[in-house]
């Protein structure tokens, strides 16, 4: 049998390891970027001189920065760009798609229009494309992959075969994948995820210790099974991979842009210094449109808020801090809230 085709569009270190896992798992891999510089490079000596440069490519990926040749034959397209590129790589996708099974592997949502990665997609791509449309999520960093340390990920897909299909494509030693029906769920477990990790940052940064990050991470989950219920999601979906697992992973390691991020903030950083290095830090977006979505489903989401207040109102993280602490009172139910929306989820399925 030939080897199955595979388009990754996206040549950063996300799509790079992507790209490898599949090409290990015997997949032919077509690797897509923009900048025609980084591909004739990765062309002539086998290695992305921009992410993970010290690691030599499988023979099996090629590279190019023609969209056309990068998908045609493909079987599966990967999209692996920034959420605020999709849109655009979409629209030039449209021209040349036919009829493969799009996977969305960027964790985000659009400001102005509040969509997820796969919504945007649907917008661009011809009808055909609709009920094609998976997004794959999870606590995975590129450089541990790459270096084939394990792995989990979820892929979803309202048409559980195809996300089977993806799932073989990329299972292997370095990544275990798992599938689910929930689009919604698991893609907005990756997108908030990010929001989270500013925050927690920024509570490491100025000291105020690790019973305050793990209270930001956990009230942080409960926030997102609020919004996520309410739009439709499976509760038990952010206690799964793309939800607790990347929450965790996200808020706690130094390797995340978006604590990263936090931190830098918590240091008396502002929006336009973070902004300035160039890195993608995806919680920034997020951020005001799960405020936006939280106003358009009145779910509560303080945490998001104040994290909003402090990116774009130049509100002090201190003060911000002291606000959350002293909100009126709760129950924590979140249990039975859980339990309940989830045998009504499953009754009208």
């Amino acid at each position: 049998m030939s080897a199955e085709r595979l388009a990754v569009l996206g040549a950063g270190s996300w799509g790079t390891a992507l790209a490898c896992v599949a090409a290990w798992r015997g997949c032919e891999v077509t690797l897509w970027g923009r900048r025609d510089e980084q591909i004739q490079q990765i062309c002539q000596t086998g290695r992305n001189p921009d992410y993970l440069a010290e690691h030599q490519l499988p023979d099996a990926i090629t590279a190019t920065s023609d969209m056309s040749e990068a998908v045609v034959d493909a079987e599966v397209i990967l999209g692996v760009v920034a959420s605020h590129a999709v849109r655009e790589v979409a629209k030039r996708l449209s021209c040349v798609y036919d009829s493969q099974i799009v996977v969305s592997a960027t964790k985000g949502l659009e400001p102005q229009s509040r969509l997820r990665m796969t919504e945007v997609l649907r917008d661009e791509l011809p009808p055909a494309a609709g009920d094609r449309l998976c997004a794959l999520s999870g606590p995975n960093f590129a450089a541990e992959i790459i270096e084939g340390m394990p792995a989990g990920t979820v892929v979803a897909c309202s048409d559980e075969p195809l996300a089977a299909r993806v799932q073989k494509m990329l299972s292997g030693r370095q990544l275990r994948v798992y599938t689910s029906d929930d689009l919604l769920g698991v893609e907005m477990g990756g997108a908030l995820k990010n929001v989270y990790a500013i925050a927690v940052g920024m509570v490491d940064s100025l000291g105020l210790g690790y019973n305050a990050q793990s209270t930001v991470i956990t009230r942080g989950l409960a926030e997102l099974v609020r919004l996520g219920v309410e739009m439709g999601a499976h509760p038990l979906t952010f206690a799964g991979l793309s939800g607790l697992g990347d929450m965790v992973l996200t808020c706690t390691t130094d390797l995340s842009r978006n604590r990263q991020a936090g931190m830098a903030v918590g240091r008396g950083e502002n929006l336009t210094q973070i902004q300035s290095r160039g890195e993608t830090v995806e919680g920034i977006r997020a951020a005001r449109a799960a405020v936006d979505l939280a106003g358009e489903y009145e779910v509560e989401m303080p945490i998001v808020e104040e994290v909003c207040q402090i990116l774009f109102d130049g509100k002090e993280p201190l003060q911000a801090a002291e606000d959350l602490m002293m909100r009126s009172a709760k129950t924590e139910r979140e249990i039975d809230f859980v339990q309940g929306t989830a045998r009504d989820w499953l009754q009208h399925r």
